[in-house]
């Protein structure tokens, strides 16, 4: 069965998605697969649910010695295939930077595992809690943390080896096994995962699954001990109501309009550098770039000025290699119709390189500024999740305040300030799921900050050891002492009992 093109969980599309006429045409090398009876893939996924689960009740709590080599084995998988993941990568993206490629997702898994090898020991260590000694003394308190057993993931195009091999890091060194689903649009490397791993993991250890149709409905709705989804509000509110049938918890990174604000004291070209540099890493296609940002009125134009010689220092022309194709043609068409909506309801588009505007083919939108989109339009209702960056200008800093708060919550949120004062009120007066002050995006890469988001852009962490947390059952554990006072109070109640609870009720 093929899913509906409206279908939430056909994918596990990282963007909301404008409803087309037609599908997307692919230019994939390797063919779109026939429909896989439900049938069918619900009985590939059964068994492999029981296979892990069965594995997991055999063997519970894997040492540390075993969990450092399951992560070793997830960086040995990256370090042996590194080439033929950027190629496929790319393959599926039409193209995709190699320097994107390695920075944001080969180096990150492996500083990633480097860093849950060295912590990886504490995280596991029993944590000791008071006791209640009026009525306990010589007792002992303990949280243990032990493995949930089998963690589903559904994980999108966009970040397709970090967003997928970050979580198993933290789902290994909690001591689970792993399901991971893949996005349709990571046809190459989901083909790639599918063929190596087995030389890496066992399945009743780990397995990959390509989305063939329907299977991100049927991954969904088995009842795993944990499930974790990233993509797009839309789909993650799917994915929750088929978890919580199995009473399933869940961790739903999200996205949202992450948006920066400059406030009138920062320097204006070095915010223009790194906005930029955030805003067309991966052509924009990130859940925490900067979606759009709030610049001081008597500001605006020199900010294009600066944008237009940086960009094109950056990005000579389109068809530069080191620029980013948008991932499929329904997205392309997404983000070139909003950005022709707000042109003819009088925004202005400001190109950043010489040429074409876009290139259909080569799917490659130039980077573009949007001058005075107005509120109700795509660009500033949705994520745009795209190369195109509105500007909106501002008066007094409570401006952007209050209009970031009249929205739903961002997944982060960027303010640019010298002034601590300025930073302090922007942090307490507007909540996001992280931040990063003067700079975008680099909260997510420090490994020892908890990542996620709140509200609709998302819940729960899995980064730094909330991420360890997330995926293992903190236990707590009461151990009696030989004798206890609690004896004292045993009915039928004597004098001392009544003496004794009037006097600690007191």
């Amino acid at each position: 069965m093929m899913p509906s093109p409206t279908s939430p969980l056909s994918t596990a599309d990282s963007t909301p998605t404008a409803a087309t006429p037609k599908r997307a045409a692919r230019t994939s090398a390797i063919p779109l697969r026939a429909a896989t009876p439900t049938a069918v893939v619900r009985r590939e996924l059964e068994d492999t649910l029981k296979l892990q689960r069965t594995a997991h009740l055999a063997h519970p709590t894997p040492t540390l010695a075993e969990r450092k080599t399951d992560l070793l084995k997830l960086q040995a998988f990256i370090r042996d295939h590194r080439d033929a993941i950027v190629e496929a990568i790319s393959k599926d993206y039409g193209n995709r930077s190699t320097h994107e490629t390695l920075f944001a997702e080969i180096f990150a898994v492996m500083d990633g595992v480097n860093y849950a090898l060295k912590n990886l020991k504490s995280w596991m260590k029993p944590q000791r809690r008071g006791v209640d000694l009026v009525n306990f003394f010589g007792a002992s308190n303990r949280v243990i943390p032990q493995p949930l057993g089998v963690v589903g993931s559904i994980v999108p195009w966009n970040f397709p080896i970090n967003l997928s091999f970050t979580g198993l890091i933290y789902i290994f060194a909690a001591g689970n096994r792993a399901m991971v689903k893949m996005s349709e649009n990571s046809r190459h490397l989901t083909a790639l995962l599918q063929e190596k791993i087995p030389s890496y993991f066992p399945r009743d250890k780990l397995a990959f699954f390509d989305e063939t149709g329907g299977v991100g409905i049927e991954f969904s709705q088995l009842k795993f001990d944990h499930l974790m989804f990233t993509g797009s509000g839309d789909t993650g509110r799917a994915v929750m109501a088929a978890a919580a049938k199995n009473l399933c918890p869940v961790t739903l990174e999200m996205g949202g309009k992450s948006p920066a604000i400059i406030c009138k004291d920062f320097p204006l070209r070095k915010a223009a550098e790194r906005i930029l540099f955030v805003k067309l890493l991966n052509a924009g296609q990130i859940c925490t770039t900067v979606d759009h940002a709030f610049v001081p009125r008597n500001k605006v134009e020199k900010f294009v000025e600066l944008a237009q010689e940086i960009v094109a220092k950056r990005y000579p022309t389109l068809d530069t290699p080191d620029y980013t194709s948008v991932i499929d043609a329904k997205a392309f068409a997404r983000i070139t119709g909003a950005m022709l909506e707000a042109q003819e309801r009088g925004a202005t588009l400001v190109q950043l390189v010489p040429g074409k505007a876009w290139d259909a083919k080569t799917r490659k939108i130039a980077p573009h500024l949007v001058l005075n989109a107005p509120e109700d339009c795509a660009l500033m209702q949705r994520e745009i999740f795209g190369p195109v960056l509105p500007i909106v200008a501002y008066d007094t800093l409570d401006e952007p305040i209050n209009a970031i708060n009249a929205g739903p919550r961002p997944l982060a949120l960027y303010p640019f300030s010298n002034n601590n004062a300025h930073v302090q009120k922007i942090i307490d007066h507007v909540m996001s799921g992280g931040v990063s002050v003067n700079d975008g995006l680099f909260h997510v890469g420090q490994h020892d900050l908890p990542f996620g988001g709140v509200g609709d852009s998302g819940m729960g962490h899995y980064h730094g050891v909330e991420g360890f947390v997330t995926f293992s059952k903190m236990r707590p554990v009461f151990y009696q002492a030989p004798f206890t006072a609690v004896k004292l109070l045993y009915p039928p109640y004597s004098n001392f009992a009544s003496k004794y609870l009037n006097f600690i009720t007191k």
